[in-house]
C-alpha cells in the first residue's frame, strides 16, 4: 500500500500560471493522511521517487531514484556512537595515572611472585642436602679446626651459664640474710630502749647486725657487678657469635645445596639445554660460595675477639669475686672497701629502699 501512494504522490503534477501561483489541487483529502502515514511506516529510499517541481524542469517532473548512481544509502549506528565519544579533557590525566599506578602495582606483584619463587626453590634444595647428609647419603663441607673451635664455644657458653645461675642463686639468699640482719638490729635496737636491764646486752648486738648488714651490703654490691658482667659476656657477647656460627652454618648448607645440584648436572647428558642449566648451577654456586667464604671468615674473627675478650673480663671479675668474699669473711671491712674502689664498684647506701636489678626478677 505504501508503494501505491508514493507512486500516486510523485506522479502528481502541481499546475503553475503565468504569475508564478500554484493552482489548487484536485486530489482527494484522504491523500494528506495516506502521505502522513508513510512518512511514519518509513519507507525505502532506493524504492521511491524524488519529484521536482519548478521551471524548466522535465516534463513528467519525476527523477526516479533507480537512475541515480551511486552508493546505497544505509543507516549505521556506530556512526552515533562514534560521535558521543566525549573529546579529551581534564580527567585524560587522572586515567594515565590510573595506568601507571596499575603498572607499579603489577611490577610490585611480579617482583614478590619472583622471591617467593626462588626461596621456594633454595628452600627445597637445603631441605634436600639436609636429608641426604643426615641419612649418610650426601657430602658437606667440613672446616675441622673452625668447628671445633665453635663446639667449645657452645659448652663454655653451658659452664658460664651455671656460673651465672649459681650466682645469682647466691646473691638472692644473701640478700634475705642482709634483709634479716637489718631487721633483727632493729628489732635489738628497740628491745634496747624498752629493756633497761638488758639495755647493753641488746645494744652490742644491735650494733653488730649493723655491722654485718654494712659489710652485706658491700659484697653484695661486689657480687651484683659480678653477675651483670658475667650475664654480659654470656647472654650478649657470646651469644652474638653464636648468631653468626647459626648464619654461618645455614650459608654452609646452601653452598653445599648448589654444589651438589652443580654435581649432579655436570655428570648428566650435556645438550644445548643442559648446558644453560649447567652455566645457571655455577653461577649460584659461585655466589653461595663467596657468601660461604665471608662468614667463615667473620667467624673465625668473632671467635678470636670473644675469646680475648672473655679471658680479659673474667680475670678481672674472678679477682673481684676472690678479694669481696675472702675480706667479707675475715671481718676485714677496711680491705672490702679497698676492693670496691679497686674494680670501681658502688656501693649501695646504706638502708636504701631501691630494689637492686636482681630483686626485680
Amino acid at each position: 500500500m505504501a508503494d501505491s501512494i508514493m507512486s500516486k504522490a510523485a506522479t502528481m503534477e502541481i499546475p503553475i500560471n503565468s504569475n508564478g501561483d500554484t493552482g489548487t489541487l484536485t486530489e482527494d483529502d484522504s491523500l494528506e493522511q495516506d502521505l502522513q502515514q508513510v512518512m511514519v511506516s518509513g519507507p525505502n529510499l532506493n524504492e521511491t521517487s524524488i519529484v521536482s517541481g519548478g521551471y524548466g524542469g522535465p516534463a513528467g517532473g519525476i527523477i526516479p531514484t533507480s537512475s541515480i548512481k551511486g552508493p546505497a544509502v544505509r543507516f549505521n549506528p556506530e556512526y552515533l556512537d562514534r560521535r558521543r565519544v566525549p573529546a579529551p579533557g581534564p580527567g585524560s590525566s587522572n586515567n594515565n595515572s590510573g595506568n601507571s599506578t596499575e603498572e607499579v602495582s603489577r611490577g610490585v606483584a611480579v617482583e614478590k611472585l619472583d622471591s617467593v619463587k626462588k626461596w621456594g626453590i633454595n628452600t627445597y634444595k637445603c631441605t634436600k642436602q639436609m636429608f641426604s647428609e643426615r641419612f649418610g647419603r650426601g657430602s658437606r663441607t667440613v672446616d675441622l679446626e673452625l668447628e671445633a673451635q665453635i663446639d667449645v664455644l657452645r659448652e663454655t657458653k653451658n659452664k658460664y651459664e651455671i656460673i651465672l645461675r649459681l650466682a645469682t642463686a647466691l646473691t638472692s639468699h644473701f640478700l634475705s640474710m642482709v634483709q634479716t640482719q637489718q631487721a633483727l638490729g632493729d628489732t635489738f635496737t628497740e628491745l634496747s630502749q624498752k629493756s633497761p636491764e638488758l639495755q647493753d646486752e641488746f645494744g652490742y648486738n644491735a650494733e653488730t647486725q649493723k655491722l654485718l648488714c654494712k659489710n652485706g651490703e658491700a659484697l653484695l654490691s661486689a657480687i651484683n657487678f659480678f653477675v651483670s658482667s658475667v650475664d654480659t659476656l654470656v647472654n650478649k657477647t657470646m651469644e652474638d657469635t653464636l648468631m653468626t656460627v647459626k648464619l654461618y652454618e645455614n650459608t654452609r648448607l646452601e653452598f653445599d645445596a648448589y654444589r651438589s645440584d652443580l654435581e649432579e648436572l655436570s655428570l648428566g647428558h650435556r645438550d644445548a639445554a643442559a648446558m644453560v642449566r649447567i652455566e645457571m648451577a655455577q653461577h649460584d654456586y659461585q655466589i653461595h660460595r663467596d657468601k660461604y667464604e665471608r662468614l667463615r671468615s667473620d667467624v673465625m674473627i668473632k671467635l678470636k675477639f670473644l675469646e680475648e675478650n672473655k679471658v680479659k673480663v673474667m680475670h678481672k671479675q674472678l679477682l673481684l669475686f676472690h678479694n669481696a668474699i675472702s675480706a667479707y669473711f675475715a671481718g676485714n671491712q677496711e680491705q672490702l672497701e679497698q676492693t670496691l674502689i679497686q674494680f670501681n664498684v658502688k656501693l649501695k647506701p646504706p638502708g636504701s629502699d631501691k630494689p637492686s636489678w636482681l630483686e626485680e626478677q
